[in-house]
């Protein structure tokens, strides 16, 4: 339990590192996402296409307000991680299970409030791009705050937390990555009186993100199609209604059109950006663990059991 909480805090810590190099994957996992129309090919391909057509620094449309939007997306959840935890504490003792409950709850409420923030990113980023589907129409946001006010001007408050109910689901994530990343390494470990390798914590912090990847994958494409707005929204009074059956008609009309394979576009972009980041991330954690406690001349083991 403990070393999961410390994943998620060493995870959120270097996510934008590299978010500033995988960035060019994530801009052609969501152009496949949100553009029907265009073929699914190859990632090389993809990202070929956008810059034949829209120019060099096409795929990298979209980062500064991206890397803005993570470090305050780091900076809410950890802020609210804190203050949950010392209101915890007054009178109850600390532990990992209540440190993963409150990480959690930090989790969803990061959610809450970011939401609008990730609204405009996702806008912003497919803003100017040639899409395959005439049926988009064109935006025009000179900035984030444009974008904000633009949004609430022509589609209300509400449509700033477009996504939210898949964001919350997703926010299960980095348990499935852990579990299965903890479950492969005491495999691996059965028999073998030495430390696992490099190259091992990377395979199988690989292999755990991309399964965690291909679970969740659906859920991470109906997020994006809501949060870029241009699909026909339920007219429920309920909100949550509103948005279960949004999220349903867009679960089912993507199967009809395109089978199984339409909710997972773009998951090979999606599959190489997460993938090798969660890699690295697993790796530079056990290093960066295994040497701490070798300068501390402490057993890593020891700590692995709590």
């Amino acid at each position: 339990m403990k070393k999961l909480f410390d994943i998620i805090f060493f995870k959120y810590e270097t996510n934008n590192d590299f978010m500033c190099v995988f960035f060019p994957l994530d801009t052609a996992r969501l152009r496949l996402q949100v553009d029907e129309n265009r073929k699914a090919k190859s990632t090389p391909s993809i990202l070929a296409e956008i810059i034949k057509e829209e120019g060099l620094l096409a795929p990298y449309r979209g980062w500064f307000p991206v890397i803005c939007s993570l470090c305050c997306s780091n900076f809410v959840y950890f802020y609210c991680f804190h203050c949950l935890k010392a209101g915890w504490q007054r009178g109850n003792k600390s532990s990992s299970s209540a440190d993963l409950i409150i990480g959690m709850a930090a989790g969803v409420v990061n959610v809450l409030v970011t939401t609008p923030l990730w609204v405009v990113n996702t806008r912003l980023k497919l803003q100017g791009s040639k899409f395959r589907n005439a049926d988009i129409r064109p935006t025009n946001y000179t900035g984030i705050w444009d974008a904000f006010v633009q949004i609430l001007r022509d589609e209300g408050l509400g449509a700033l937390w477009n996504g939210t109910f898949p964001s919350l689901l997703l926010v299960l994530n980095p348990a499935i990555q852990f579990m299965i990343y903890e479950g492969l390494k005491r495999q691996l470990r059965r028999g073998l009186p030495r430390e696992l390798s490099s190259v091992e914590f990377f395979i199988i912090g690989a292999v755990a993100k991309a399964v965690a990847t291909i679970v969740t994958y659906p859920l991470q494409t109906i997020q994006s199609i809501l949060r870029f707005g241009q699909f026909n929204e339920s007219k429920d009074k309920s909100k949550l209604l509103s948005s279960l059956r949004s999220i349903k008609c867009l679960l089912v009309n993507r199967v009809r059109k395109y089978g199984m394979a339409g909710l997972f576009k773009g998951l090979e972009a999606k599959l190489l950006q997460t993938v090798l980041t969660a890699a690295l991330m697993f790796l530079l954690y056990e290093k960066i663990a295994s040497c701490t406690f070798r300068v501390m001349g402490l057993n890593k083991n020891v700590y692995e059991k709590h």
